[in-house]
């Protein structure tokens, strides 16, 4: 009886021990070069072409969909850099 409580006390100790620790992904930075459009639905999100900072695929540019206030410069922590977005429809909804 006393053995099987002390292994309770153990067991929920542990599961306290391992919920403890925060992990974080990791981020790369990369600047915003140029703004190309409106996107989504209802133009909620902007397109923009982003030059990769650090990592991997530094000095990569490529295309990202980005959702909030958003202008040339600023920089954005992305989690990862091999998924790029879709190019913009240049011509427009209905058209031939």
């Amino acid at each position: 009886m006393a053995d099987n409580k002390k292994q309770r006390k153990r067991d929920i100790k542990q599961k306290n021990e391992k919920g403890t620790g925060v992990r974080f992904s990791s981020a790369v930075p990369s600047k915003v070069e140029e703004i190309i459009g409106r996107t989504g639905t209802r133009g909620e999100a902007m397109q923009v072409r982003v030059r990769i900072l650090d990592g991997r695929d530094k000095d990569k540019v490529i295309r990202r969909n980005v959702k909030g206030p958003i202008q040339m410069g600023d920089i954005l922590m992305l989690r990862e850099t091999e998924i790029e977005a879709r190019p913009l429809n240049k011509a427009g909804r209905g058209s031939n």
